[in-house]
């Protein structure tokens, strides 16, 4: 049977990843009836690197990560994670794997110790092991003197910080986080960073992580940038921003509309409405900056206000896909919204 064939009919290939590679993908589909989760996509994780997923809920990143921890069976493709076959060898990857769902799994009627050892009786770790293991997985993430509170006592970042422990308990090879600080303030999401980490250190461990976060993603060694199921780019954060060449400017005028038709006929810029303001790139934002204001015509409507910032990752993504992460988050949320009703409209008839 040629590639293309057994592509077509869901076989998954048994090609075999570089040496070193603490995840490899090739080619990897997931389809839901009509619907293609992911499609196609290709990357390697090197050992010991934090390796980040950024784009909105919906763009496939879950999906990818459960495939890759043996929960979903892929349509098509082939991926290996610690050496091992997701498919062939699903037993070996979960032995290598630890995972921290984006939704909480900690029974909260349990102590922090004993959701820990339930964890490490699950994996069958040897019984001299698990007093001494724990300790120190507690003690990293900073929770050693509440190893005896139940976990429904604990405020959202030290179970988040629990879980991390938990799934560091077996001594993983690749440790994946989805979504690990969703729903967390700002400081508690540095906090938990920290401790990431710190465990990258101390354990030499890889990180597998998803996020919507720019901030967050700024963390990571590399990352790629998912959107509609693909990957549209993956590199270093630095190197991403680099790339787009141009700084984002930001004005608020009363009439959105009429100043983007200003700005393309006076000065040939694109802009767009984003987050509630008027957003386009140019080179050099701040030397751009005087001139829109010199060659403003009295005409269009005031400028209120105007900023310049530097290339995020929000604008890596704009650049590939047209949009930005939270817009992109809204219309997918609009679409859902849609299907349910046409689904809920398709039941009554």
């Amino acid at each position: 049977m040629s590639d293309s064939a057994a592509t077509d009919a869901g076989i998954v290939s048994t090609a075999r990843s570089p040496d070193g590679a603490a995840v490899w993908v090739d080619g990897l589909v997931k389809r839901y009836a009509e619907v293609e989760a992911v499609r196609g996509i290709d990357f390697e994780v090197a050992t010991g690197e934090v390796f980040g997923f950024l784009g909105p809920n919906g763009a496939g990143k879950t999906t990818t990560i459960n495939m890759l921890c043996t929960l979903v069976k892929p349509t098509a493709g082939a991926a290996r994670v610690a050496g091992h076959d997701v498919v062939r060898e699903r037993d070996d990857v979960r032995r290598n794997i630890g995972l921290v769902f984006q939704d909480p799994t900690l029974d909260a009627y349990l102590t922090a110790a004993q959701n820990l050892r339930l964890h490490a009786e699950l994996y069958r770790l040897e019984k001299k092991v698990i007093a001494p293991r724990m300790r120190q997985v507690l003690e990293m993430v900073g929770l050693w003197e509440r190893r005896s509170s139940t976990v429904g006592t604990f405020s959202g970042g030290m179970r988040r910080r629990l879980e991390i422990a938990r799934g560091m308990m077996h001594s993983p090879r690749v440790l994946f986080l989805d979504e690990p600080t969703i729903g967390l303030d700002p400081q508690t999401r540095r906090s938990i960073w920290g401790y990431i980490g710190e465990l990258r250190e101390r354990e030499e461990i890889t990180i597998f992580m998803t996020t919507h976060y720019m901030d967050e993603a700024e963390w990571c060694d590399r990352i790629a940038i998912m959107d509609h199921g693909q990957i549209v780019a993956l590199d270093a954060p630095e190197e991403l921003k680099s790339q787009v060449g141009h700084d984002r400017v930001t004005i608020n005028t009363d009439d959105d509309d009429a100043a983007i038709a200003a700005l393309r006929e006076r000065f040939g810029v694109e802009a767009r409405v984003h987050e509630g303001a008027v957003t386009f790139g140019v080179p050099g934002g701040e030397q751009f900056v005087p001139r829109l204001f010199d060659e403003w015509d009295p005409a269009h409507p005031p400028i209120r206000s105007v900023s310049v910032s530097r290339p995020t990752l929000d604008d890596v993504f704009m650049s590939h896909t047209g949009t930005t992460i939270r817009d992109a988050e809204e219309d997918q949320a609009k679409n859902r919204n849609r299907m349910m009703v046409q689904m809920m409209g398709g039941g009554r008839r």
